[in-house]
């Protein structure tokens, strides 16, 4: 069911799969996941009843340790206001919003928590009571600006299991990235661009568990990938005599100063027709983010030199990146130029709704989360998942296989970041220029996202498209 503006916990739970069978497609106990007659520990059987389709989903110990997260969420342009309806269906503890901005006039098209009334109030004071409404259940609450923010320690980060930074240039991202890291807590990234999106993620480090049928192959407790290894595989054995693998894996990520200059994995650039199927969106996000370093705003079309700048940049990512010099050709790069800045409403129900997705998925240590790079090209209906990973210096000799998983709770006994923070009393200056749109709301949930972003990491083929 597509969740809208208007709809609450009761009616817009996911969908759950057939009776008996969990997401990953091996029996459960019952309806929603535990024996018959007995309650879930955390959860209480109001609870249970309420989130039974998210039960059924992705099970009953999941859905406790998403009832317990704590999320920080800065920004509630259109991406943030579908990651803040998401999060707040799905039941978790608190949602910390972070947006001092002002509603315009302009925010009413994509933003469906505010109303006209709203024009001129902070916009994080504005939606609250109306997030709220969605699930009583969760506390939701502003903590004042950007500017606020900036001017913290990663202290401030240590009680949230999650951060989510929106629509920023990269200098701001990589400086909340910076003290989250420090915090041990993992970040997402995430903007649009008209019908252009993407996702960042850096999770630091990362243990999380995928069922399967058991298959006549082994699985190897070995290194996977540069980033990934096999942890521990075990078993159990199904009423109906399947054998379910239960398979636990290990994850590392690079903070967002490093994958932004980070080259495509070899297995891309050394295979010719992977490499001629990478996308242009991703040397044109990367000449935004230099731009806006620059020349601190977004590119104006009505400016020559911007022009001229960004297709200069553009070429140069491209050559960086070891593509073919007709991955970039001027009819996307037009496209990509006239999206920019925009807000379009269809593509901030997909980013927010794929983002959420995950961060559910990694509050629950299940199924591989996205690692790094997430690009999605509305224009085309084409997404790709790229792995682009520097590993920090101090981190060389890191073994995944080692490593404890990050703790859910709100201790810090996870990885420590090795990126030295820049000044957090002097951030980065934020883009004036804002986004724009004057597009109309439509009705879209997170339950349509899902499974359409391609996930490299799970096989050898980066960048594949599902």
């Amino acid at each position: 069911m597509a969740a809208g503006p208007d709809a609450t916990i009761s009616d817009t739970a996911p969908q759950g799969s057939t009776h008996g069978i969990n997401g990953n497609g091996s029996e459960l106990p019952s309806a929603n996941g535990i024996p018959e007659g007995t309650v879930a520990p955390g959860l209480s059987a109001d609870e249970m009843a309420l989130y039974d389709r998210q039960i059924r989903l992705w099970g009953a110990k999941a859905q406790e340790q998403i009832r317990k997260a704590k999320v920080l969420l800065i920004s509630l342009r259109a991406v943030g206001t579908e990651i803040a309806k998401n999060l707040t269906l799905a039941g978790i503890s608190e949602l910390t919003i972070i947006d001092g901005e002002e509603v315009t006039e302009e925010d009413l098209g994509s933003q469906f928590f505010l109303r006209e009334e709203d024009i001129g109030k902070e916009r994080a004071e504005a939606a609250i009571p109306r997030i709220q409404e969605l699930n009583p259940r969760v506390n939701v609450r502003a903590d004042g600006s950007l500017q606020d923010l900036l001017t913290r320690d990663q202290t401030y980060y240590a009680p949230y299991n999650c951060v989510i930074a929106c629509d920023h240039d990269d200098l701001t991202l990589s400086t909340i990235n910076t003290a989250a890291r420090f915090a041990s807590r993992p970040f997402y990234a995430a903007g649009i661009h008209g019908f252009y999106g993407y996702i960042f993620a850096d999770l630091v480090a990362h243990e999380f568990v995928i069922e399967r049928e058991k298959s006549n192959v082994p699985t190897a407790i070995k290194a996977e990938t540069l980033t990934r290894s096999v942890v521990s595989v075990t078993s159990r054995k199904e009423s109906s005599g399947k054998t379910i693998e239960i398979v636990k894996k290990a994850e590392v990520y690079c903070p967002l100063i490093l994958a932004n200059s980070s080259p495509l994995p070899l297995e891309v650039t050394s295979n010719r027709r992977k490499l001629k199927a990478v996308t242009p969106l991703l040397p044109c996000l990367r000449a935004l983010f230099d731009f806006q370093r620059e020349a601190a705003q977004l590119p104006d079309l009505n400016r020559k030199e911007h022009i001229m700048k960004f297709t200069e940049l553009a070429k140069q990512k491209t050559a960086e990146l070891m593509l073919p010099p007709d991955t970039l050709n001027g009819e996307f790069l037009k496209s990509f130029m006239q999206n920019i800045g925009a807000e379009i409403t269809p593509t901030a129900a997909f980013v927010g709704g794929r983002l959420s997705e995950d961060v559910i998925n990694v509050l629950g240590n299940r199924e591989q989360p996205i690692q790094n790079f997430a690009l999605f090209d509305g224009d085309s209906l084409d997404g790709r998942i790229y792995s682009l990973f520097s590993m920090p210096p101090e981190l060389m000799t890191f073994d995944p296989m080692m490593q404890p998983a990050m703790p859910l709770d709100n201790g810090l006994n996870g990885l420590n970041s090795q990126i030295p923070p820049p000044s957090m009393a002097n951030g980065p200056q934020v883009n004036g220029n804002g986004f724009s749109t004057a597009l109309p709301a439509v009705d879209s949930g997170a339950s349509t996202n899902a499974g359409i972003f391609a996930d490299s990491t799970q096989g050898n083929d980066p960048g594949q498209v599902i």
